[in-house]
């Protein structure tokens, strides 16, 4: 055999057990849930910024960004919902790489994934006790969607899991919004298809047993820009894409027609400092179109304390060491310009 099975990992019933969410934090978290779903429902004109950085690498200073989202939040409840990017499973197109808390709870160690579990559900709640927001994560492996599912509030089905069968399936039965991007290879039909899947019942295996699923239906889109064959990046934030998108989803007759647009990735061709204008443009496109205000539900945004990039090896306080991100200052920047597009912004009623 080709592996080598190393330690036996707890039960999502265990870890709950071991590391419980009290009362109070699941009430919070219960009243989140509800918030968030009214904006895809279109009962409320809040508008979603799923925000944070490229990945959560050490818990100090991801609890002191969140904790400066808070007071953003205060400035902004009545037009904006925050929901805190606390993305701790790393997807790798080599498998090469840091791959996230959930690997290596100490990215300068060896990988331990036993460690990694408990680190990764004491972020996500200590976020939510802290700050008052529950959280996101991307379902990077649907086996381990249970040890975080009773905190996060949003969920993120990646470029490359979205065809995958289990992804899908899984997400029929999350319940609260679960966005499906666009493949990288930018088939809107393959986005369409998973969110359709996502949103009727199914039967399948799920860590070992026969479950069946109700059907999620505020399972919806996520635009994050494509490849192409020759290796170039094509964005699809334009307003010319949300209008194929909403028609697209219109003949499919899915539930509630939603878009949430991730403004790093191949949208920003990687260019992170990019997204505080492709976020303009977005609101822009909203302002224009009163079928795209209802239509385009939020961003998605790569951001945290420091600009940029760096080297696990750097010891740089809030500095990303995956994907590059926006600083502090540009986060409030793109926050404040994205109000005040929703102020000027008219709904159909």
């Amino acid at each position: 055999m080709g592996f080598e099975f190393r330690t036996k990992l707890p039960s999502s019933a265990e870890i709950r057990e071991q590391i419980p969410l009290s009362a109070d934090l699941a009430k919070i978290k219960a009243e989140r849930d509800e918030e968030i779903k009214a904006i895809f429902r279109g009962d409320s004109k809040k508008f979603l910024l799923i925000i944070g950085p490229c990945s959560a690498d050490h818990p100090d200073p991801v609890l002191d960004y969140c904790n400066r989202l808070k007071e953003v939040q205060e400035q902004v409840k009545d037009s904006i919902m925050i929901v805190p990017r606390i993305y701790t499973n790393k997807p790798r197109t080599t498998g090469q790489g840091y791959k996230g808390m959930l690997h290596q709870p100490d990215p300068e160690k060896e990988a331990n994934v036993l460690g990694g579990i408990a680190a990764i559900r004491k972020l996500h709640m200590e976020v939510l006790s802290q700050t008052g927001m529950s959280t996101a994560d991307e379902m990077l492996y649907p086996d381990n969607l249970r040890y975080l599912s009773d905190i996060m509030s949003y969920v993120a089905v990646g470029a490359r899991s979205v065809e995958n069968q289990q992804h899908r399936l899984v997400a029929s039965g999350i319940d609260v919004p679960t966005g499906m991007k666009n493949p990288t290879s930018g088939d809107f039909g393959v986005m369409l298809n998973s969110i359709y899947a996502g949103q009727h019942p199914h039967d399948f295996i799920f860590r070992e047993w026969e479950v069946k699923s109700d059907g999620n239906p505020y399972t919806h889109a996520i635009l994050r820009g494509s490849q192409s064959k020759h290796g170039q990046m094509m964005p699809n934030y334009h307003y010319e894409d949300l209008k194929l998108l909403y028609n697209l989803y219109t003949k499919k007759e899915l539930m509630y027609p939603a878009v949430v647009v991730d403004t790093n990735h191949c949208n920003s061709a990687k260019k992170y400092k990019e997204q505080l204008r492709i976020s303009q443009e977005v609101m822009h496109s909203r302002k224009y179109s009163t079928e795209l205000a209802r239509f385009v539900k939020g961003l998605m945004v790569e951001s945290y304390i420091e600009e940029g990039s760096c080297k696990v090896e750097d010891h740089i306080y809030g500095k990303s060491i995956t994907d590059a991100c926006i600083g502090w200052e540009d986060t409030k920047r793109l926050i404040s310009n994205v109000y005040d597009y929703i102020q000027i912004t008219k709904f159909d009623d």
